[in-house]
C-alpha cells in the first residue's frame, strides 16, 4: 500500500529528495508535506537500522530525548569551562507591561537571574474553565541558573496575578562563553 504522501501522482517539491531515499518498501518524490516530516523526522527514520550511513546518518535529527539524556548533554556542555553554570531560558507570560516590568525589575534585584527579556504583544490562545480564551500578554524570557529554578519559581508564584502562572524551563547547551560566565556572576549561589 503506498501513503498519499508517497503517491506517484504528487508533485516533488526537493526533486533531490527521492535520489536521496531509497527503501523497498516506498520509492517516492516528497510533496511539501513530506519534505517538510523528512527535515523533521530525519532522513534515518526512512532507511533500515543498518543502513544508518553517510548523508542519512548526518542529517540525522533526534529532538526527543529523555531527561536523563537532556541532563546529561547540558552537564557536559555546561562544564567545558569551569567559569559556567548549568544554565537555563525560563518563559513566563505575564497580562501587561506594568506586570512584566515589575516581576523582571524584582527577579534581577533578587539575583534570581542575570537578564530579562521583556516581549510586548504576544497573543496567547488558551483553554481555561472549559472555555477559549485570547489574551493579550508579555513574554518574559528569563536566564539563569538550572540550580535557581526552584526558587525563581517560587518568586514567580508569590508574585504574579495569575492564579496559576507559566514558568517553563529549557536548557542552556551552550553559547558565548562570556555571556555565561556573566549569568554566572550575575546570579545568586
Amino acid at each position: 500500500m503506498v501513503s498519499p504522501l508517497c503517491s506517484s501522482t504528487s508533485r516533488p517539491f526537493f526533486s533531490s529528495f527521492s535520489s536521496v531515499v531509497r527503501s523497498s518498501t516506498a520509492r517516492c518524490r516528497f510533496p511539501i508535506v513530506g519534505a517538510i516530516c523528512v527535515l523533521t523526522l530525519g532522513f534515518s527514520n526512512f532507511y533500515p537500522p543498518s543502513s544508518k550511513t553517510g548523508l542519512a546518518h548526518s542529517l540525522s535529527f533526534s529532538f526527543i530525548r529523555s531527561k536523563e539524556q537532556s541532563r546529561s548533554f547540558n552537564s557536559i556542555k555546561m562544564a567545558a569551562t569551569s567559569n559556567t553554570v548549568p544554565s537555563i531560558v525560563v518563559y513566563v507570560t505575564v497580562p501587561n507591561k506594568e506586570a512584566g516590568k515589575k516581576l523582571a525589575a524584582s527577579i534581577v534585584k533578587e539575583r534570581l537571574a542575570a537578564c530579562v527579556n521583556r516581549v510586548p504583544g504576544v497573543e496567547s490562545v488558551y483553554e481555561w474553565n472549559g472555555e477559549i480564551q485570547t489574551d493579550s500578554e508579555e513574554l518574559l524570557i528569563i536566564k539563569t541558573r538550572e540550580s535557581l529554578l526552584d526558587a525563581l519559581t517560587e518568586h514567580v508564584k508569590v508574585n504574579h496575578d495569575y492564579e496559576v502562572p507559566e514558568v517553563i524551563a529549557m536548557p542552556i547547551t551552550g553559547g558565548n562563553a562570556p555571556y555565561l560566565e556573566w549569568l554566572k556572576n550575575s546570579t545568586r549561589d
